[in-house]
């Protein structure tokens, strides 16, 4: 029975912690920081048509109709969807990668921000990847996926759509932080470990390579229990100063004489 429970509450927690954020969350109307109000309104809840949507479009679709499979290995927290490593790309595309509204607001967030450097943890089929590399095409995406065989369909995908500002580099995350040079980021987007421990370590090492005006992105906050505390104590990081909450994603920034201000925001 303590077993049965125990993996119930772990099943239910995103539920009950949407719920919670529900209950806090506010639009642009209740943000009375100029910086997220603007960040909100004209990036967030931006509905203009965007040209780049329809390359996104495709991408998905081609992936959504591949049948071939792939083994899969995952070095993260594992899947809640699938049982066994053999997974076919279109399953992949459809339960697992990146949703369109997601895949639509990060493209926003690189054509807001501009980063001229963006580095991105979790490759997966490479939807992410293919928005920031549309969203800023002038600039250059170093992207990290461990398993060699998500990696290689990746690969196929950006080279396929002409994606020429990307570097996709297999490895694991460990072992890429670990002979991290001393580049700096602009955009960091964080979507392989949804572990609390290896979070916060990745955490530690990547604010080294961070700029006053860079943003962190992280997937999936509340995951679960683990990766709720994860977030609270990265928020409450002295070197963050205005960190947001959208319940998938979190947002960090580390800008200078900023008072330190947490929002909850519905995106």
């Amino acid at each position: 029975m303590n077993l049965w429970w125990s993996h119930t509450k772990t099943r239910l927690y995103p539920f009950w912690a949407y719920f919670r954020f529900l209950t806090k969350a506010t639009n642009a109307h209740g943000i009375h920081s100029p910086f997220v109000y603007d960040l909100v309104t004209n990036c967030f809840y931006d509905k203009k048509p965007q040209k780049a949507y329809k390359t996104l479009n495709r991408y998905r679709a081609q992936l959504k109709n591949d049948p071939n499979d792939l083994q899969v290995t995952d070095f993260g927290a594992g899947s809640r969807v699938f049982r066994s490593g053999k997974r076919s790309v279109r399953q992949l595309a459809r339960h697992v990668g990146v949703t369109q509204s997601r895949q639509r607001l990060l493209l926003r967030l690189a054509h807001y921000f501009t980063p001229q450097n963006s580095l991105e943890l979790g490759t997966h089929l490479g939807l992410g990847t293919a928005a920031l590399s549309l969203g800023q095409p002038q600039g250059h995406i170093t992207t990290v996926e461990g398993c060699p065989a998500l990696a290689q369909r990746a690969r196929t995908g950006f080279d396929d759509y002409g994606l020429n500002n990307i570097t996709i580099i297999q490895e694991r995350f460990d072992l890429f932080l670990k002979n991290l040079s001393h580049e700096t980021y602009d955009l960091i987007y964080l979507d392989g470990n949804h572990q609390k421990y290896p979070t916060l370590a990745y955490f530690e090492i990547l604010k080294q390579h961070c700029s006053a005006h860079s943003v962190m992105i992280f997937d999936d906050i509340h995951w679960s229990a683990d990766m709720a505390d994860a977030w609270e104590i990265i928020k409450q990081d002295p070197s963050v100063t205005v960190s947001i909450d959208t319940f998938y994603w979190g947002l960090i920034f580390f800008r200078p004489g900023q008072a330190k201000e947490h929002f909850v925001v519905r995106a």
